[in-house]
């Protein structure tokens, strides 16, 4: 007599059938980041500050003689851009603060997809809020200076390539949250590499024009057609090679962040 054995195969769980993919890891991401009161209320405040901006230089009149329309208007941008570098940090390095991020990485344990997943939504939420709040921030104050006092400035392309400013300074932030692992740590130094640059440049006499021009607050100056967008101060390229600068700067900082996002334990 032959016996006939038959073996049952038990299907896998779903967390082994299917992997846990860019597009699920970028929904998991906008739901933690919209239930978040810090990043919400800086992100909110992000998108206020240029038109709240606009409206008080428009009705004090303090621009400089040699200022344009969008230069003027789009003043606090500077300070709202911080803002979105903020942002970025508090993503990334908010789940280290509340453990979150062990949970993160047990969702989807590929840690280049939730670096990537992080990165598209910062950036992609800057470009969207900087763009709708920067030309109406840039519309009021034309509404609100009178006509024929200043030039006007150029407002396109330039208002794009504010926005995408806005986008590199909240993937720095991200990548300096990755890398610091602390909230109060990572918004001090994504401050500094804002600010740093413009104020130790001159002192590196020809090299000043690329130190000066490697951060996203000097190409956002340049780019608004502020009248402080000295060559001594934010470096003396160009508004678009400066934003691509800074651009290729954040990408190797972000790069280096995934390494040691690989090798690190949570």
């Amino acid at each position: 007599m032959t016996t006939t054995t038959t073996t049952t195969t038990l299907p896998l769980p779903a967390t082994h059938t299917r992997r846990t993919g860019f597009r699920e890891a970028l929904a998991y991401e906008w739901i933690k980041f919209r239930s978040v009161r810090s990043t919400v209320w800086t992100t909110a405040a992000t998108a206020v500050l240029p038109v709240v901006g606009a409206v008080f230089i428009a009705a004090s009149g303090s621009l400089q003689p040699d200022d344009t329309v969008l230069g003027g208007s789009l003043t606090l941008t500077v300070v709202a851009q911080m803002l979105a570098a903020v942002v970025g940090a508090l993503v990334a390095s908010g789940e280290y603060s509340s453990g979150t991020i062990r949970t993160t990485f047990a969702a989807c344990p590929r840690r280049g997809t939730v670096l990537a997943a992080k990165a598209t939504l910062v950036a992609g939420v800057m470009y969207i809020l900087a763009l709708a709040s920067c030309t109406a921030a840039y519309l009021v104050g034309d509404a609100m200076l009178a006509e024929g006092r200043y030039a006007q400035g150029e407002p396109l392309p330039a208002l794009f390539g504010i926005a995408a400013s806005f986008a590199v300074a909240a993937v720095l932030g991200l990548a300096v949250g990755f890398l610091v692992r602390h909230s109060a740590g990572a918004v001090t130094t994504v401050i500094g590499l804002l600010l740093l640059p413009s104020l130790f440049g001159p002192l590196f006499g020809d090299a000043e024009r690329w130190v000066a021009g490697l951060s996203p607050t000097a190409a956002l100056e340049k780019l608004t057609q502020t009248s402080d967008a000295a060559a001594e101060a934010v470096g003396s390229l160009g508004p678009w090679p400066s934003l691509l600068l800074v651009a290729a700067c954040t990408t190797a900082l972000t790069l280096g962040a995934l390494v040691l996002l690989r090798r690190r334990d949570a």
